[in-house]
């Protein structure tokens, strides 16, 4: 029927195609075919195209021609190959309790990779084997095509030519130009043409054809057609790039190791958490990193609230990703302490007031401040509430320690006097302190996996405002520490000390944790304080397939 039907149309387009005499010519319709009859008003499926050329194969006489019509059955190959998981346990869940749809979904975390490779890919348009050096090299050796219109005149011979034509035309002065007589004179002048040889001569067109074909032969280029220059890039006719095999994404990671927290006096457990801001684009690039660096005494007085803490918990150094590193990213660090009666000002004010070395003159203000503490974290150990904050300048830091000579540098970063000053110190024969450049510019000032490591000391924090908790105060501040502003010297500081080194994380780091709490293969020891991966929230969007399960 599909056939009868290709026919029909077929027939009817050629006969009546801009036809006047269409409906004249109706009753003619039936005589089309004997099979059945189809009216002009009735819709016709269409031919399956795939199912047609299955059914009818090409009728091509062999010839030197037929691999340009006929598709290549060796072309493509389906090769799997096994998907890697970095994790010791994967994390996509059992598949026993759920939907079937859902565990096709979930199988396309699992499943082997199917790579398709093509092995005529090369003969396509889309592959473009003409590089430039390639270019150079097939050019060597051909003759210069010189074409009389790239020729420019020489001013001699053309001086010449006219003089000749002067001289020429000197006995015709008086015939017209166009005339019967001087058309007489320029063709006696003028050179006769080459005689084309055997042109009147009967020769068979075979023999003609194979004449042609051997004077194309002679002296022709091997790669003819590849001198042809390469079609412009912007406007391709076709792209076929092998894609990569696709892989997690990470950007360029920075390793944070957490040293030591302290502060003038200890009456209290004090929490810190690590997360990255971006100020030009206003948001925050990463997870919450929180650490604990109180002492086992500390510690001791949250014991009725807290668990007995899991490994996972323990980690002090951390793993970020920075995908668009940039001079705007800010390592922001945050402290907290259990939640107390008062204001935050309240609460901070002893860290204030109070130094180590009057603490045989203060002890007795001491003990109570540490008895009522002891009170709040046995009734409210719990909760948490805000309690200081400070930023570091991260590009800043890394430039200034890639520039050093040493391989591993001290950096004291200090917001008292002048806030969000910079000074270094170096373990060698100079002695003194040097402010950092704060601007640095340049692709090589952003890059996070060539600087060496340092050791920052922060010894200033900034008192967390009760009514200046939200983000966008935040901005104004980091935006404020990369300029002197009057704003900031109006915040009143805690004075702390905090040491953390800064790294290029290593390629394959050992006993290593997912942002899913999940162990990096290279984990030889399940009881060694781990590493945490943090998971990055990146400023603009990166178009990555998603290969894990999350």
């Amino acid at each position: 029927m599909v056939t009868v039907a290709a026919e029909v149309r077929k027939q009817i387009s050629g006969q009546y195609s801009g036809s006047p005499q269409l409906l004249k010519n109706l009753n003619i319709v039936g005589n089309i075919s004997h099979h059945t009859t189809v009216p002009l008003t009735e819709a016709v499926d269409p031919v399956d195209l795939e199912d047609y050329l299955i059914t009818h194969p090409l009728a091509v006489d062999s010839g030197p021609l037929r691999d340009l019509i006929e598709f290549p059955p060796d072309d493509i190959e389906v090769v799997y190959s096994p998907r890697d998981c970095r994790t010791l346990v994967s994390a996509v869940p059992e598949e026993s309790e759920m939907d079937p749809h859902v565990r096709d979904c979930i199988r396309s975390y699992t499943e082997d990779w199917a790579i398709v490779i093509r092995k005529y890919h090369k003969l396509g348009t889309g592959f473009n084997p003409n590089t430039l050096d390639k270019q150079k090299e097939r050019q060597k050796g051909l003759p210069k095509q010189v074409f009389e219109s790239d020729e420019a005149p020489d001013g001699n011979n053309y001086q010449d030519d006219q003089d000749d034509l002067k001289r020429r035309s000197v006995s015709i002065d008086d015939t017209p130009r166009g005339s019967w007589a001087c058309s007489i004179f320029d063709l006696k002048n003028s050179l006769p043409d080459a005689l084309l040889p055997n042109l009147l001569d009967r020769t068979p067109n075979e023999e003609i054809d194979h004449q042609n074909d051997d004077q194309r032969k002679s002296n022709r280029h091997k790669e003819l057609f590849a001198l042809h220059p390469s079609p412009d890039e912007e406007e391709p006719i076709e792209r076929l790039s092998v894609p990569d095999v696709p892989k997690e994404h990470f950007g360029q990671r920075l390793l944070v190791k957490c040293l030591s927290l302290k502060f003038e006096i200890e009456i209290e457990p004090i929490f810190a958490s690590l997360a990255l801001y971006d100020v030009k684009e206003k948001k925050k690039i990463s997870e919450n990193f929180y650490f604990d660096l109180n002492s086992e005494q500390m510690k001791g007085l949250l014991r009725p609230h807290v668990p007995p803490a899991a490994i996972t918990t323990l980690a002090r150094s951390a793993i970020f990703s920075i995908t668009y590193p940039s001079q705007d990213v800010f390592l922001v660090i945050k402290l907290e302490k259990v939640l107390q009666q008062g204001d935050i000002g309240e609460c901070a004010e002893p860290y204030m007031i109070f130094k180590e070395a009057d603490a045989t003159k203060n002890k007795e203000k001491l003990e109570k401040l540490k008895s009522q503490a002891d009170q709040f974290c046995q009734r409210l150990g719990k909760y948490r509430m805000p309690f200081a904050w400070t930023a570091i300048h991260l590009m800043n830091i890394v430039s200034s320690a890639g520039s050093l000579e040493r391989d591993s540098t001290e950096v004291e970063i200090s917001t008292g006097e002048r806030k969000g000053s910079w000074s270094e110190r170096r373990n060698s024969s100079i002695v003194g302190r040097r402010s950092l450049e704060r601007t640095t510019s340049g692709d090589d000032a952003c890059n996070l996996t060539t600087f060496r490591p340092a050791t920052l000391t922060v010894t200033n924090f900034f008192k967390q405002e009760g009514d200046r908790l939200s983000d966008e105060d935040l901005y104004k501040f980091l935006a404020d520490m990369r300029r002197p502003s009057s704003v900031l010297r109006r915040l009143r500081p805690i004075t702390a000390q905090l040491k953390i080194d800064i790294s290029p994380a290593p390629e394959n780091p050992h006993y290593c944790l997912t942002p899913e709490l999940l162990q990096v293969k290279l984990y030889p020891d399940s009881r060694v304080r781990p590493t945490r991966e943090i998971l990055e929230f990146p400023a603009r969007d990166v178009y990555v397939p998603n290969t894990t399960y999350r």
